[in-house]
């Protein structure tokens, strides 16, 4: 992993969204820390938008239906549970930021609620048809699977055609996520720059069973 260190200060949306496009994306060492560095893997989490491993316990889940889905209805409230960990890299100018973007339309969250609760969510960054997740969270079982699968439907009706998870965790690999190289990861990056995608224009599904059936049909 590459980094270079940078104090924060004068960091601005427009940077952060530079930074993207050549394939970098900031980072703090823990939330306490002033300082913001920049990361360039040398691999990289992506998941292919038609490989979502959807299993039949989380297709079950999903088909529930008890629970409702929003789009950037809590963006604040969603990197604020994302950070809400023992270790955090958001610290409070990653939160500042990435506010600024949200209001600027280029940072978006996904909410999913039980009980009137947020029970899950995810938030990142999008730049032409390329959508940057930067983390997710789960307050109830299951709540960051459903978002994910949410998500990658949402992400697939929007065309987009990269999703960036930066790293490959072993929770990401067992829904889908894959590892490529940089160049690899370049090359698509790319692709997406050079297309539009609209994450606010799909109407969300109609329920939890359409989202597996999109979800299934190519993976």
């Amino acid at each position: 992993m590459g980094a270079a260190t940078e104090d924060g200060e004068g960091l601005t949306p427009a940077l952060v969204l530079r930074a993207y496009a050549v394939g970098l994306f900031p980072m703090a060492e823990r939330r306490e820390d002033e300082e913001i560095f920049w990361v360039d893997p040398r691999r990289r989490g992506v998941i292919p938008l038609d490989g979502l491993r959807i299993s039949r316990s989380l297709a079950k889940r999903l088909r529930r239906d008890d629970y409702s889905v929003t789009v950037d209805a809590d963006f604040e409230g969603v990197i604020d549970a994302c950070a809400d960990r023992d270790e955090t890299w958001i610290n409070a100018e990653i939160r500042r930021l990435y506010t600024a973007l949200h209001r600027l339309g280029h940072a978006h969250s996904l909410e999913v609620w039980m009980d009137g609760e947020l029970a899950g969510g995810i938030y990142g960054v999008t730049l032409g048809a390329a959508f940057f997740g930067e983390s997710m969270f789960s307050l109830r079982r299951d709540g960051s699977k459903i978002a994910l699968a949410w998500l990658v439907d949402r992400l697939r009706q929007a065309g987009f055609v990269l999703f960036d998870t930066q790293f490959l965790t072993p929770h990401l690999a067992s829904l889908g996520g894959v590892e490529i190289s940089r160049t690899e990861y370049h090359r698509k990056l790319a692709e997406a720059l050079a297309r539009h995608a609209d994450f606010t224009a799909p109407p969300l599904p109609a329920s939890g069973q359409l989202v597996v059936q999109r979800n299934t049909q190519t993976s």
